[in-house]
């Protein structure tokens, strides 16, 4: 694994200094962490690259980490652009995008940008649309025992009591739950969003953990309903972040989608 920062210039926002893990080398992959944080994902990100020689870049979201975040990066979208400007920097072709909760809302908002570096998205237990009588859990309303009880299928595998934390590790949370707030706002979604989707046009594989206390089965059948070129597939005895509880089944459903029409992971 290799990590090199980089600095990206938006438009009215001006340069962000952005984080990224390298792993592996092949077909790439950008792989967007949810509100957890980016070592939510580096195991997985470990696996997938070692399983099928893939390349997985892995961004820390500016404000996550103990990393900084210019005040006007603010937004999902501006996240999105942010990744958009760095898939460019980098000159990288026939990307997949994987995101997780958060990190699925930034991947779908990188579809809507519609950059022919794209050509394929995977969002995992995703948030940021609206769908009536599935609302997002009220995260910042839960204890951290909550959180862990939503989360997971087996939250005590995963359960861990913040006070118990060394005071830098408190931090990181912290900031990571102030960067969550900023650019999600505290229902996590935006309304505009599910009716953007229907203009997408990208091969979009749409995973969900069956025990998903933060967002139920039926808003991730809604999303996948959005999308017009997208599948949903449920994983069982799995909760919100399947990455990290049933790593082998994230990468195997991606992997055998390419023996169906999703040919864009057929490599």
């Amino acid at each position: 694994m290799n990590a090199v920062t980089h600095t990206v210039e938006l438009a009215g926002i001006g340069p962000v200094q952005t984080s990224l893990a390298d792993y592996g080398s092949g077909q790439p992959f950008l792989l967007l962490h949810g509100g957890a944080g980016p070592q939510s994902v580096t195991g997985f990100a470990e696996k997938f690259a070692a399983a099928h020689q893939v390349r997985v870049l892995v961004p820390t979201h500016p404000g996550f980490g103990g990393t900084a975040r210019p005040e006007a990066l603010d937004t999902v979208p501006a996240l999105a652009e942010l990744y958009q400007g760095l898939l460019d920097q980098l000159r990288l072709t026939d990307v997949t995008v994987i995101g997780n909760s958060i990190g699925g809302w930034i991947t779908a908002e990188i579809a809507l940008l519609k950059s022919p570096r794209v050509s394929g998205i995977v969002l995992i237990d995703a948030v940021g649309i609206e769908v009536p009588g599935h609302p997002v859990a009220d995260f910042f309303s839960l204890t951290m025992d909550e959180v862990f009880q939503r989360s997971f299928h087996h939250p005590e595998k995963f359960r861990i009591d913040p006070a118990n934390l060394p005071p830098a590790a408190q931090a990181i949370a912290a900031g990571n739950r102030a960067a969550i707030a900023t650019y999600a706002g505290s229902a996590m979604t935006d309304p505009t969003l599910l009716k953007r989707l229907g203009t997408l046009e990208i091969p979009t594989l749409v995973l969900w953990g069956e025990s998903d206390g933060i967002v139920d089965a039926d808003y991730g059948r809604a999303y996948a309903a959005a999308i017009p070129m997208a599948r949903f597939q449920l994983l069982p005895e799995t909760g919100h972040s399947p990455q990290l509880e049933t790593p082998d089944l994230v990468i195997h459903a991606i992997w055998d989608s390419a023996d169906t029409d999703f040919s864009v992971f057929a490599r």
